[in-house]
């Protein structure tokens, strides 16, 4: 016998409408493997548009989302009409998109978290916001409120409706607002911005949100390239308003895939989740001792290149998701911060970055922030204040970056900024010094309740070789200088300005940087344990008492001790 090969059928015949057109490569894709790839392009890449249905899919856990009814507001509050009505128009957009508005907003599970979710829909008037989409979402916002839920938005939209003339625009206004109040109740929201994003709704509640995630390849904006080339008559980069420059600019805090939206999302929820309380806390553990050691010493092991930086400390928590940029100008590589849980604790944590290889110290700046790196701490601060969560802050830079372009941009004015933000905090902000600790720059992170300060760490008005060279009229007397302005954990402890010191591994951290992490976590929760069950009003008065006794006669006596000696360090 033969084998022979099913007749196909009539009806299984490939039909035109089973295939797609990729619009970044053109690439004929065959539509089912297309939506199995969640609609990205498996050829380029490129991510094609979604409607609001098919958003809500892809972001909720399955069977989740309840839609919101929204009662109709007026169809057409201007008599509107070009060279169609405007009643047509929405008629004609309703029947095209499957929706009612260029907006469905519901309740939903992402992850087993509850949320309130408002997806956008490009297809019905191209997203555009009008009335009744700013109804929508400010309702959105005001339900997220009174359910103490996130808010998750997804946005794609054209800007701001024109057939509602200057009622659309003053939905920015009602939305912004909405935003301002869930701000103020110190809940999470999170906006997915997808291609495209631009007008009214970038300038309003898309960028509003808490965390600005962007999808890969999106293009987001105010005013479109097309209208900005014909303003300016200049040529625009070849990534312009696209999600990669925004990352670079410091304007969203992550950009990502498709597939790798509902698992962040999901994380950065179970970060945000309302805390248990605390449980009583755990008998105090003995201080180390602290060990008699020479200030030049202790300045050449803070500088070892091998030490662990902040983002070898964060891989010992239990979750970090990084935050990206101030929100205004750039992303500083020198500062790493974002949302991480530590032994069950949620905490905003923020830190300087020096890397350790030559190519990862030059790409981080040597660990020395520009002024956007202060703001994009402010920032999180700022996040971290609203949401109730505790800063934790890793100190180890050589100081503020020094040159003009930061000057221009305000170094300053951020450092003073970013010390006063955090001397009045609502919440507790435990600081670690784990390296060196070059003058305002590295003050800027350490205004805090509790300063720990890692074993072979310092904390100098400016650097031993600058002030050699300033009154030892050499850099060569860098050792001296060190010893005279008597650098280490012991003067800071001595002196009231450490509140603990945290032991290192025989060695150095450097010997055994696991080791190392591990210890400055102990030492972190610990503080944490006690900080977390102050009121708002004991914290800063204890801040500001403690503030304020430095260089003071009540500083506190130390004992050092010398290697060998059983004397141990009083917290």
């Amino acid at each position: 016998m033969t084998a022979t090969t099913p007749a196909r059928r009539p009806d299984a015949a490939p039909r035109a409408a089973d295939w797609v057109s990729c619009p970044g490569c053109g690439w004929l894709l065959y539509r089912k493997r297309l939506e199995r790839n969640l609609s990205v392009c498996p050829e380029c890449d490129h991510h094609l548009r979604l409607g609001a249905r098919a958003r809500i899919e892809l972001l909720a856990d399955a069977g989740s989302f309840t839609e919101r009814a929204c009662p109709p507001g007026p169809a057409d509050p201007l008599a509107f009409s070009d060279l169609r009505d405007y009643p047509d128009r929405l008629a004609e957009a309703a029947v095209r998109s499957g929706e009612t508005e260029a907006v469905v907003t519901g309740t939903a599970r992402i992850g087993g978290t509850a949320v309130v979710l408002a997806a956008m829909d490009f297809g019905f008037l191209g997203g555009s916001m009008g009335v009744e989409v700013g109804r929508r979402v400010s309702a959105a916002a005001d339900l997220a409120v009174e359910q103490r839920l996130p808010l998750v938005t997804v946005c794609a939209s054209g800007g701001a409706r024109m057939q509602e003339g200057v009622l659309s625009l003053f939905q920015m206004a009602r939305a912004g607002q909405a935003y301002a109040r869930l701000r103020e109740a110190g809940l999470l929201s999170v906006c997915v911005l997808t291609d495209p994003t631009y007008g009214g709704v970038s300038a309003s509640f898309a960028t509003l949100a808490t965390v600005l995630v962007a999808e890969r390849g999106a293009h987001v904006g105010f005013a479109g390239p097309r209208v900005v080339q014909e303003t300016i008559r200049a040529e625009l980069p070849d990534d312009f308003q696209t999600a990669e420059f925004l990352l670079a600019h410091g304007l969203v805090d992550r950009v990502e895939g498709r597939a790798e939206l509902r698992p962040l999302l999901g994380r950065l929820l179970r970060l945000h989740a309302r805390p248990e309380p605390d449980a009583p806390a755990p008998a105090a553990a003995p201080a180390p001792v602290l060990r008699e050691a020479d200030p030049w010493d202790v300045v050449q092991r803070a500088r070892v290149a091998e030490r662990p930086t902040t983002l070898d400390h964060l891989a010992g928590f239990d979750d970090f998701v990084e935050l990206h940029g101030d929100r205004t100008h750039a992303d500083d590589a020198a500062v790493v911060g974002g949302v991480a849980s530590l032994g069950g604790r949620t905490v905003v944590v923020i830190g300087h970055e020096k890397g350790h290889t030559v190519r990862e110290r030059v790409t981080r700046n040597f660990g020395m922030p520009h002024p956007e790196g202060y703001r994009k701490a402010m920032r999180l601060m700022a996040h971290a204040e609203a949401a109730g969560l505790p800063v934790v802050t890793l100190v180890d830079t050589p100081g503020a970056h020094p040159g003009p372009e930061a000057e221009e941009r305000g170094q300053s004015h951020a450092i003073a900024e970013t010390i006063m933000r955090s001397s009045r905090l609502r919440v507790p902000v435990v600081a670690v010094l784990t390296g060196e600790g070059g003058s305002g720059g590295a003050l800027a992170l350490c205004t805090s309740d509790s300063l720990l300060v890692s074993e072979n760490a310092y904390l100098s008005v400016i650097s031993p070789e600058g002030c050699a060279a300033i009154l030892w009229r050499t850099a060569s007397a860098a050792p001296a200088a060190a010893r005279a302005m008597r650098l280490g954990a012991g003067h800071l402890l001595a002196s009231g300005i450490a509140t603990s010191v945290v032991p290192e591994p025989p060695g150095g951290a450097h010997a055994d940087p696991a080791e190392a992490t591990r210890l400055v976590r102990e030492a972190v929760a610990a503080e944490l344990d006690e900080l977390c069950r102050l009121d708002v009003g004991t914290l800063l008065a204890r801040r500001a008492a403690r503030l304020s006794r430095i260089g003071g006669e009540d500083a506190r006596p130390l004992r050092v001790v010398a290697p060998g000696g059983d004397g141990r360090a009083a917290r």
